[in-house]
C-alpha cells in the first residue's frame, strides 16, 4: 500500500493533503474543466469530463484514467471514498462549493467531477464481434434518449453504437448521465451514415430501418442473423433515401392510437427482442 511519511492512503489526514485546494473561478484547470463540459466531445488528449460519484466509479470500474478528479467543500466524505480508488498520478483538487458550481453544467451537482481519457474505436473495432448487433443512430437529438440507446445496447448485447449526422454527441453530459456508464465501455464511432450502410451491406450485415407503424414485426425477423439497427430522430424518424438503402422495414407493435415510441425505448425494446431470440438455443 502507498505511503507518505507514515500515513496509508487510506488515512483521512492523508488524503486531506493530497487535495490540492484551488479558490478562483479562473483557475486554469476549473476553465479547462467547465470548456470541457461545454465542448462535450474529446480534446486533443482524448479527455472528456463527466460529473457525478457514479459516474466517476463507474469509469474506473470500466478501466478508464481519470487525469483529474474535482471535489466541492461538502463532498469531503466522498473524497475520502474515492481518493483511494484512484491511481497516485491523479491530481485531485478540493474547491468551494460555489466554485465548483460554477464549472459543472448540473443544477444540483453532486460535488465530483473528473476529466478521463477516453477509448477511441474503429468501424472494424464494431465489426469484430460476430454475430454482429449494430445500433446506428442516425439524427438522434435528445441526449437522454442517446444515453438510454448506448445503456440498452450494452445491457442486450450490442456489439457497437454508430454515431451518424445529426446525432447529439455521445460525450454529452446528459447522455452519459443516462447510460450509466456504458458510454464508457460500449465501442461507439461516428460515421456517415450512407457510407457506413454501404460498407455493412458487403460483409453480409442486414440493415433494419425503424418505423412507427409500417414494415415487418419485430417479433418476425431473425435477429440471429448479423443486424444493423438504424434508429432515426425523435420527431421525423428517418429519411426516404434511408428507408431506401434498407435491406427490411421494421415496427414494434403497439396500439395504433400511440403515434409513436420515443428513439430510446423503441430501441431498448427492440434490442431486448434481439438478445432474446439470440440466447434460444
Amino acid at each position: 500500500m502507498d505511503a507518505c511519511f507514515g500515513k496509508t492512503v487510506g488515512d483521512a489526514s492523508f488524503i486531506d493533503e493530497r487535495l490540492q485546494r484551488i479558490t478562483s473561478r479562473q483557475n486554469a484547470k476549473v476553465k479547462q474543466l467547465r470548456q470541457m463540459f461545454h465542448r462535450a466531445a474529446p480534446n486533443q488528449k482524448g479527455e472528456v469530463a463527466i460529473e457525478g460519484m457514479h459516474l466517476v466509479e463507474e469509469a474506473i470500474r470500466s478501466g478508464l484514467r481519470p487525469r483529474a478528479v474535482f471535489f466541492s467543500e461538502s463532498a469531503r466524505e466522498r473524497a475520502h471514498k474515492l481518493i483511494p480508488q484512484l491511481p497516485s498520478k491523479t491530481e485531485t483538487l478540493r474547491l468551494p462549493d460555489e466554485v465548483f458550481s460554477s464549472a459543472v453544467p448540473t443544477e444540483t451537482p453532486q460535488g465530483v467531477a473528473a476529466s478521463v481519457s477516453v477509448r477511441a474505436f474503429t468501424l472494424d473495432d464494431v465489426l469484430r464481434s460476430q454475430p454482429a448487433l449494430i445500433v446506428i443512430a442516425a439524427g438522434v437529438q435528445d441526449p437522454g434518449n442517446l444515453g438510454t440507446i448506448a445503456r440498452s445496447a450494452e445491457a442486450f448485447g450490442a456489439t457497437g453504437l454508430l454515431l451518424a449526422e445529426g446525432t447529439v454527441s455521445p460525450w454529452n453530459w446528459k447522455a452519459v448521465r443516462a447510460s450509466a456508464g456504458s458510454m464508457f465501455r460500449l465501442p461507439l464511432v461516428k460515421v456517415e451514415l450512407h457510407s457506413a450502410v454501404d460498407e455493412l451491406k458487403p460483409r453480409a450485415i442486414r440493415v433494419l430501418a425503424t418505423s412507427s407503424h409500417k414494415g415487418t414485426s419485430i417479433r418476425d425477423v431473425d435477429w440471429k442473423d448479423p443486424v444493423a439497427l438504424v434508429i432515426g430522430n425523435e420527431g421525423s424518424g428517418l429519411p426516404k433515401d434511408v428507408l431506401a438503402k434498407a435491406d427490411k422495414t421494421i415496427f414494434i407493435p403497439q396500439s395504433p392510437t400511440v403515434e409513436s415510441l420515443n428513439a430510446g425505448i423503441a430501441a431498448s425494446i427492440i434490442l431486448y427482442e434481439a438478445a432474446r431470440q439470440r440466447e434460444r438455443p
